[in-house]
């Protein structure tokens, strides 16, 4: 795939491989400030098929996440890196399958010793799979995960190189992952 297909203005998937983790609630706020997520994968719910290279379930997330305009890449910091779940994910994309994909990498550490994860692991996979990273890598504290304040600075650089976000049709419309807990 080297262009998206139709589908999701943001699309969030979460490396975590506890359910709806505060990994997961931090990629939501994320994504609540680009104007909601249209898809959420949280790879907790599919772990066993993500290491079935016949899922067809698993095939379907691939493209979906393909199609989108932005795409938000979460992950916990598990010894200096992104964890195994997100890896098993990602190795399913073709090569340049995120081609024309805008992807904000986020990673959450207990410690500030962790910040560089994101950038020395996470940001150059992303671009390996063609994905455009505009901007530099979100880390937060896991302390502050729930905290606005620990985005802002963040966001406040980020804002004017991401894409402008076309107007969804329907902005009550759940996440189309059937997985997915609405967000």
């Amino acid at each position: 795939m080297s262009a998206p297909a139709a589908g999701a203005r943001v699309a969030v998937v979460v490396g975590n491989p506890r359910p709806r983790s505060r990994t997961y609630d931090a990629a939501l706020a994320l994504a609540d400030r680009l104007g909601g997520a249209d898809l959420v994968v949280d790879l907790a719910d599919h772990a066993p098929e993500l290491f079935d290279q016949g899922s067809t379930a698993v095939a379907d997330l691939v493209e979906q996440v393909c199609g989108s305009l932005v795409l938000i890449v979460a992950s916990p910091t598990y010894k200096a890196t992104y964890t195994g779940l997100l890896k098993a994910f990602l190795d399913r994309f073709p090569h340049r399958g995120l081609g024309g994909v805008t992807a904000v990498p986020l990673m959450l550490g207990a410690a500030d010793t962790h910040a560089l994860a994101v950038e020395h692991a996470l940001r150059p996979l992303l671009v390996e799979l063609g994905a455009t990273v505009p901007t530099r890598g979100l880390f937060v504290l896991d302390s502050r995960h729930a905290e606005p304040e620990a985005y802002d600075a963040w966001f406040a650089g980020a804002q004017q190189l991401l894409p402008t976000l076309p107007t969804s049709t329907s902005p009550a419309t759940p996440p189309t992952n059937p997985q997915a807990v609405p967000a």
